[in-house]
C-alpha cells in the first residue's frame, strides 16, 4: 500500500426505491452536511509489520511491535495502543491511535511497516426484512426446503450432518440458552467456546469492555446465524441446521447497538484461527468494491491458509452492478449470494360442483370446519372495488350455514366481517385483488385468504348459477405453496464484479425467507431474509464437506472449487425464453452440496476472469481430472447467461437493479469437444472466447457463462466472466449538474451555498469551503491538493488533455501542476450509490494534510483528481481532473 497522506470513505447505504424514482429525484444542497464525510474512525489505524525473518538482523531488538513503538517514541509520536495481532503467515501488527493522522507518512518509513491503513466501520448487520414468528403462524417457510434445493437432505439421511467439525460465527453472539442451540455454553455444549470482543454497551464511539462469554439476548442476529447452521432437529417448527451436530465458537463484534470495526473484527478472526475453527463464517457487509481493506486482506489470508471462509455478499441488489461489498471481496474467501426459498407450507381446500384442482389458502392449520359447506359471493362482480365495505342489502340471505366468499379491497377486512357476521356469516374465504397472497389480520373470525384467479373463478361460476361447495380436510391437505421467486437469486444480493475484477460473489445459497432461532427474551424464532442468512448456510455445508472428505488443508483449499464447479446455475425469472442471471449476481450458481462432495470430477480452476477488452484473456484453460473408478467419456459445452447492462445507456451512471439482461452472448469454442480419461487421469480444456458483439460498449456490459464438462449423469462447470469494453474509457467523477441542480465537483461555502467565483475564508472554524463531489464509479486514487490560482486547465474534467498552467512555478508539483500542498488523499474508494444520492465531502482546515499550516494571504484553488481503474498513478493523462473557484486565505 502507497503513502497515504488521508482518507476518505463513503458509507454507501441500500436504500431500495425503483429506477424511474432515482430518474425522478434531485437532492438540494440544503442537504449537504459541511463535514468531511468519513467512514473511519477517526486517527485510528492498523499498522501491519513483517514476519521476524524478513526484518534485518541489524533490527532485532526485540519484537516487531516493540520495534515499532521504539520508532514512534524516538520521532515524537503520540500515540495509543488498542490492539495487537500475532498470528505468524496470518497478520502481525498493531492498532494505533495517532494524536496525529499526518504521522502516518513517517511511520511508512520504518524498515518492516508493510502497510497502515485507517480503521473502517461496519454497521450492524439488518435483515431485507425480518418477521417474528411462533407455531401456528399462517405462512411459515418449509425451511427443510431449502436443504431439499441443495442435496443437504441427501446427507441428514445418510448420516452425515457435521459431527467433528469447528464453525466460528463473527458476528453478535449467540443466545446459547436457545434449546435448539443446545441450552448450554462451554465443553460438551453446541456452543462450546467463544469470545465477546465488545460488551452489551459498545456503541463503536466508547470503549469495548470485552469478556470470555458471547451471550447475545438483545441483539439476535447471530443467534439466527448459528440456528442456521446448527439448529438441533425435533424443534417445534420441525426445522435443522445444515450441520446440525457441528462444534460452535462464537465471536461477538456487534454488541446490542451501533457499529464495529476492522480491528475488532480483525482480532475475532486472528482468534478464531488460534482456536482451531475450521470454518469462519461473516455475515457482516459495506459496499466496498475493492479487495484492499485489512478485514478482506487477512480473511483472504486465512483461506489461503487452509481454513474455510464464508461471507455474506451483501444486500445492495438495487444499487447496481459494481458495488460489491467488505469483506465479501477477500479473494480466496467464499462470497455468498442469495437465493429466496422455494415453498411455503399452506392448507388447501377441495371444491364441488365445478372442476378445480385444491385450492390453497394462507394458514399453517385447516380452518375447523367440518363436512361440507356451500359457498355463497356476496357479489356477482369479481371486479367489484368495494365488495362487501357497505352493508348488505336486506335480501341477503342467512348466511350462517355457507362459506362467504368476498373480495378483497377498498376497507379493512374487519368491516366486510361486520357486514357479513351481520346475517349469521361465521366463515368467510377472501380472494386477493392484487396485493399480494399473504397472511392476513381477521381476529376472532375464522377466514382465510385465496389467490385472485381462484376466488375469480369461484364467483364466476357462481354468478352463472352453479352450486359450489367447499371442504376443509382437517388432516392431508397440507401441500408446498412455490413462491412466485423461490429458487430465483434474491433482488436484494449485490451484484460484482469488483473494480478491480475480481469474481464476486462466487456462489449461491439459500437466504430468502429463513426461519431460524431468535434469542429466547426477543421470541425464539424469527424469518429473516438476508445474505446474512446465505452465507451461514454455505459455512454448514462446507463443514458437511469437510466432516466426509476430511479436515484437511488440501480439501479446505479447494472447497471453493467444489462448489462452484457442482453448483446449479439459475434462470434470471420463470419466464420462457429469460435468460440465466448474470454471474455478477449469482456467482456460479445455487450450490449442491451433495453433488459437491461426492463428485468424481475434479476441475482445477473454476472462476474463468476475461478481464476487459484492453486486458481480454480470451484464451481460457483448466484442468479435468477423473477421480472415479472408472473411465469415463467427456463432452464440452456452453451454457451463457445473461450479459448485464451495468451503464444505463447515455448516462454515466450505474444501471440499478434488477440490471438489465441482453441475449447477446459470447461464443465459446474448444480445442476438443470430447475426451475420454481413465480413473485417475487428467486432461487440459482448453476453451476460446469470443466476446458478444454487437453491444454498447457505453454501457460497460459485462458477460458470463458456463463451461460444461459431462459425463453421463455427471456434469460439472467452470463459470467464466468478462466485460466488452475498456474499464479505463469508464467515466470516475460525475462531472453532471443531475443531482444537485448544478455541475459538479462543486465548492460550497461557509452558508453550504453554491461558491461561482472568487471567494476569501478564514479556515477558522466554519469559515471554510467544503468540496463536493460524487464518484460515478470506483477509483485507485482520490487526490485533492492546494494549487495556485493561476493554475488553469485545459478543458473540465477532462482525462485525455493534460493538466496546463499560465506561468512556470519551482517546488514540489505533480506532473506540471505546482503543489502548494496536499489536502486529501484516498486510495481505493468505491463509488456512490445511486439510490441513495449520498455524496463525498470535505471540508478545508487551516493545514494541509502533511501538517503544515497553510498560508496567509494566498490565493489558491483546490484541484481533485481522480484516477480511472487501470490507469498508471504517474501518468496525467489517466486521471481525470477539476478546478475550484478561487479561494483567498485571510487572517
Amino acid at each position: 500500500m502507497k503513502a497515504t497522506l488521508s482518507w476518505l470513505v463513503l458509507f454507501l447505504g441500500g436504500t431500495i426505491i425503483s429506477q424511474s424514482e432515482v430518474l425522478a429525484s434531485k437532492s438540494s444542497l440544503s442537504d449537504v452536511k459541511r463535514v468531511t464525510n468519513l467512514g473511519t474512525v477517526s486517527n485510528k489505524f492498523i499498522v501491519e509489520l513483517s514476519e521476524a525473518s524478513e526484518i534485518p538482523s541489524k533490527r532485532a531488538l526485540g519484537t516487531q511491535h516493540e520495534e515499532l513503538y521504539r520508532f514512534l517514541r524516538k520521532r515524537k509520536i503520540t500515540f495509543d495502543v488498542h490492539k495487537e495481532y500475532d498470528a505468524p503467515g496470518i497478520f502481525i501488527g498493531a492498532a494505533l491511535t495517532l494524536a496525529d493522522s499526518q504521522d502516518v507518512t513517517d511511520i511508512l518509513k520504518l524498515d518492516g511497516v508493510v502497510a497502515i491503513r485507517p480503521v473502517r466501520t461496519y454497521t450492524p448487520p439488518k435483515p431485507i426484512s425480518s418477521r417474528p414468528v411462533s407455531p401456528g403462524d399462517a405462512g411459515l417457510p418449509d425451511s427443510e426446503a431449502t436443504h431439499i434445493t441443495t442435496g443437504v437432505d441427501r446427507l441428514h439421511a445418510q448420516g452425515i450432518t457435521g459431527k467433528g467439525i469447528k464453525i466460528g460465527i463473527i458476528d453478535s453472539g449467540v443466545d446459547y440458552t436457545h434449546p435448539s442451540l443446545g441450552s448450554g455454553f462451554g465443553p460438551g455444549f453446541k456452543i462450546e467456546g467463544g469470545f465477546d470482543f465488545v460488551g452489551d454497551n459498545y456503541t463503536g464511539d466508547n470503549t469495548p469492555v470485552p469478556d470470555s462469554d458471547p451471550l447475545d439476548q438483545c441483539f439476535g442476529h447471530g443467534t439466527h446465524v448459528a440456528g442456521i447452521i446448527g439448529a438441533n432437529p425435533g424443534n417445534e417448527f420441525n426445522i435443522s441446521g445444515v450441520a446440525y451436530t457441528a462444534t460452535i465458537y462464537a465471536y461477538r463484534v456487534f454488541s446490542c447497538q451501533g457499529l464495529t470495526s476492522d480491528d475488532i473484527i480483525l482480532e475475532a478472526l486472528l482468534m478464531g484461527v488460534k482456536d482451531g475453527m475450521d470454518v469462519l463464517t461473516m455475515s457482516i457487509g459495506g459496499p466496498d468494491g475493492w479487495t484492499t481493506a485489512t478485514v478482506m486482506v487477512v480473511s483472504s489470508r486465512i483461506a489461503a491458509s487452509g481454513k474455510i471462509v464464508t461471507i455474506a455478499a451483501d444486500n445492495n441488489g438495487a444499487s447496481g452492478s459494481w458495488f460489491s461489498s467488505r469483506p465479501g471481496n477477500a479473494i480466496d474467501g467464499i462470497s455468498v449470494a442469495s437465493s429466496d426459498n422455494t415453498a411455503l407450507p399452506l392448507q388447501t381446500l377441495t371444491v364441488e360442483g365445478v372442476e378445480h384442482a385444491p385450492i390453497f389458502y394462507y394458514d399453517t392449520f385447516p380452518l375447523p370446519i367440518n363436512g361440507t359447506l356451500p359457498l355463497y359471493a356476496t357479489s356477482n362482480d369479481t371486479t367489484v372495488a368495494d365488495d362487501a365495505c357497505n352493508p348488505l342489502p336486506a335480501s341477503t340471505p342467512d348466511l350462517s350455514k355457507f362459506v362467504v366468499l368476498v373480495r378483497r379491497g377498498t376497507c379493512v377486512f374487519a368491516t366486510k366481517l361486520a357486514n357479513i357476521a351481520a346475517f349469521g356469516a361465521k366463515t368467510a374465504l377472501f380472494y386477493d385483488n392484487g396485493i399480494g397472497f399473504a397472511s392476513i389480520q381477521v381476529g376472532n373470525f375464522t377466514a382465510a385468504l385465496i389467490q385472485a384467479q381462484d376466488g375469480v373463478f369461484l364467483g364466476q361460476h357462481l354468478a352463472a348459477g352453479e352450486a359450489i361447495s367447499v371442504t376443509f380436510p382437517q388432516s392431508g391437505g397440507v401441500a408446498q405453496y412455490p413462491l412466485p421467486n423461490g429458487g430465483l437469486v434474491s433482488a436484494f444480493t449485490s451484484y460484482g464484479p469488483t473494480n478491480d475484477f475480481y469474481f464476486k460473489p462466487s456462489i449461491t445459497a439459500p437466504g430468502g425467507n429463513i426461519l431460524s432461532t431468535f434469542p429466547v427474551p426477543l421470541g425464539s424464532w424469527i424469518v429473516d431474509s438476508g445474505t446474512s442468512m446465505a452465507a451461514p448456510f454455505m459455512a454448514g455445508s462446507a463443514a458437511l464437506l469437510l466432516a466426509v472428505q476430511g479436515r484437511t488443508t488440501s480439501v479446505a483449499k479447494t472447497a471453493r472449487t467444489f462448489f462452484q464447479a457442482t453448483a446449479k446455475p439459475i434462470s434470471s425469472s420463470f419466464t420462457n425464453g429469460s435468460p440465466f442471471q448474470t454471474v455478477t449476481q449469482q456467482g456460479a450458481g445455487l450450490v449442491q452440496v451433495y453433488d459437491a462432495i461426492f463428485s468424481t470430477t475434479l476441475l482445477s480452476h473454476t472462476e474463468l476472469v476475461l478481464n476487459d477488452s484492453t486486458h481480454f484473456a480470451g484464451l481460457q484453460r483448466f484442468t479435468v481430472t477423473n477421480t472415479g473408478k472408472t473411465g469415463k467419456v467427456y463432452t464440452l459445452s456452453h451454457l451463457p447467461a445473461g450479459t448485464a447492462v451495468t451503464v444505463t445507456p447515455d448516462t454515466i451512471f450505474p444501471a440499478l437493479g434488477p440490471v438489465p439482461l441482453l441475449t447477446q452472448y459470447a461464443t465459446v469454442s474448444f480445442d476438443t469437444a470430447e475426451f475420454t480419461l481413465l480413473p485417475g487421469h487428467s486432461h487440459e480444456v482448453v476453451a476460446t472466447v469470443q466476446p458478444p458483439s454487437g453491444v454498447n460498449t457505453t454501457t460497460f456490459p459485462v458477460y458470463s457463462g458456463f463451461i460444461y464438462v459431462t459425463s453421463g449423469n455427471e456434469s460439472v462447470h467452470a463459470t467464466y466472466i468478462g466485460l466488452a469494453a475498456s474499464l479505463k474509457d469508464k467515466q470516475v467523477i460525475d462531472n453532471t449538474d443531475f443531482v444537485f441542480g448544478v455541475p459538479l465537483p462543486a465548492l460550497l461555502d461557509s452558508f453550504g451555498n453554491f461558491q461561482d467565483g472568487p471567494l476569501n475564508y478564514t479556515l477558522v472554524g466554519d469559515d471554510a469551503p467544503t468540496v463536493l463531489w460524487r464518484q460515478a464509479f470506483g477509483t485507485p486514487v482520490l487526490r485533492l491538493d492546494l494549487v495556485t490560482a493561476d493554475t488553469t486547465l485545459v478543458g473540465a474534467l477532462n482525462p485525455r488533455t493534460p493538466i496546463s498552467f499560465t506561468n512556470s512555478h519551482a517546488g514540489g508539483s505533480f506532473a506540471k501542476v505546482q503543489i502548494l500542498g496536499p489536502l486529501l488523499e484516498m486510495d481505493y474508494l468505491n463509488r456512490n450509490d445511486e439510490g441513495a444520492f449520498l455524496d463525498n465531502t470535505f471540508v478545508l482546515s487551516n493545514v494541509f494534510a502533511n501538517g503544515s499550516g497553510i498560508p496567509i494571504d494566498a490565493s489558491c484553488r483546490v484541484l481533485l483528481r481522480s484516477l480511472r481503474v487501470t490507469g498508471d498513478p504517474a501518468n496525467e493523462a489517466d486521471y481525470e481532473s477539476w478546478l475550484s473557484p478561487i479561494i483567498g486565505v485571510v487572517a
